[in-house]
């Protein structure tokens, strides 16, 4: 662009008024936000309205990427088809060419008397050539740009200074409207991103535990076999099945629920049942639970029962432990202890291997969703100590950062 102006400000009382009909697009366009979700699509109709009232030969609507660098057309009115084409196959997409970056910088409408450098004119040398003047509106909340109307005009013609003013409110009016719509797809793909964690979360506690007993079982089985001991193959063969057919269950429970459940008989009779199942591993399991029945609501049953299966499913797999003990308790008013204590190797020098990196992640974003805090540090004597300590009064989840980058619900 050879030469910018900006638009003139008109002195207080020097201009009539806008229209009563014109005026009227602020409410019209208000009504229409509020009452559809097709944003892009209203766009194109507003735009319409706004060519109209200013008196312009056409005029275009962008919207910024995602990136912050550049915009797309998301509606044309007037335009050449040959220009509109180019621009909707992504030839002619604009930038921050000098107009519409003086228009972002002021927060309001700037004019430019020449378009020979302006994607719009460039695309075809018969679009207004040496006759088109363009108005820069800028779409934007507080400091963010989201985007440009471009309104087109033949000869020295220009909107009196209240249409001016009102392009302005409307220009306001539109980039709120899609900082807001920002705001939702952020949101939307912030929910996406925990529910997927939580699922993610929900699969590694059941089905994962359950299929790692089996591949921990499997071996044992061929050994028994091999070695003719039909005992023991057949109490291994007995362990692989239950623990398929518990597998079968959970993997049912998800895609019925999209998260596992509870036990419905409570987190006593779930820890019963795991205790169980932790004991033909052959490691001596003590259990202390000195809650009262149904202190704890059924979230933070769930929550607590996932973290002791997680610590127990580790302490088979890497503690080569001989006893462990898991005790429960309300040490204190309004607060539960939680301690799972093994006697094994401790914690490991080295970092630990990617599935046990995982499982502490989710068991410390359990602890956040329960409003408590986890430790895991070496037992006194040798082995290592998981403690949980949260408030027995439920808290709202607080969001959370996990180790693999994704937010926790």
């Amino acid at each position: 662009m050879r030469q910018t102006n900006p638009v003139p400000q008109s002195e207080p009382g020097a201009a009539p008024p806008a229209p009563a009909a014109d005026a009227g697009i602020l409410a019209r366009i208000t009504a229409g936000l509020a009452g559809g979700s097709d944003l892009d699509g209203q766009l194109g109709g507003f735009l319409e309205h706004i060519v109209h009232i200013a008196g312009a030969q056409a005029g275009t609507v962008q919207v910024m990427h995602d990136d912050g660098r550049q915009m797309h057309l998301v509606a044309g009115v007037g335009l050449p088809s040959t220009v509109l084409q180019a621009e909707l196959a992504g030839q002619g997409e604009c930038g921050a060419c000098a107009v519409c970056g003086l228009a972002a910088q002021r927060r309001a409408p700037v004019w430019a008397d020449d378009l020979a450098t302006c994607t719009w004119h460039s695309e075809d040398a018969r679009w207004g050539a040496g006759r088109l003047r363009l108005l820069a509106v800028p779409l934007h909340h507080r400091v963010r740009l989201l985007g440009i109307c471009s309104l087109f005009f033949e000869g020295p013609h220009e909107p009196a200074p209240a249409v001016l003013a009102l392009l302005k409110s409307v220009g306001d009016l539109l980039g709120l409207a899609l900082d807001n719509a920002r705001l939702e797809r952020e949101n939307l793909q912030a929910v996406v991103l925990r529910e997927r964690q939580a699922l993610a979360a929900d699969v590694h506690d059941s089905l994962g535990q359950q299929l790692a007993f089996v591949k921990m079982r499997l071996p044992l089985l061929q050994d028994a076999m091999q070695a003719g001991d039909q005992a023991e193959a057949g109490r291994y063969f007995n362990d692989v099945r239950n623990a398929v057919t518990q597998a079968h269950g959970s993997l049912r429970g998800i895609l019925a629920h999209i998260r596992s459940t509870m036990d419905p008989l409570g987190l006593a009779h779930a820890l019963a049942m795991r205790a169980e199942a932790f004991r033909r591993t052959g490691v001596e399991l003590e259990v202390d639970n000195r809650l009262r029945a149904a202190i704890l609501s059924a979230e933070q049953e769930m929550q607590v029962f996932h973290i002791v299966q997680e610590a127990l499913s580790n302490i088979t797999r890497h503690a080569a432990a001989r006893h462990v003990r898991l005790f429960i308790a309300a040490p204190a008013a309004g607060l539960v202890q939680v301690l799972v204590e093994d006697d094994g190797a401790g914690m490991p020098q080295a970092a630990p291997d990617t599935a046990t990196h995982y499982g502490l992640a989710v068991m410390h974003e359990r602890a956040v969703r329960l409003g408590g805090t986890l430790d895991v540090a070496p037992r006194t004597g040798g082995g290592t100590q998981v403690r949980l300590l949260f408030p027995l009064q439920a808290r709202p989840p607080v969001p959370v950062q996990d180790a693999t980058g994704m937010g926790a619900h």
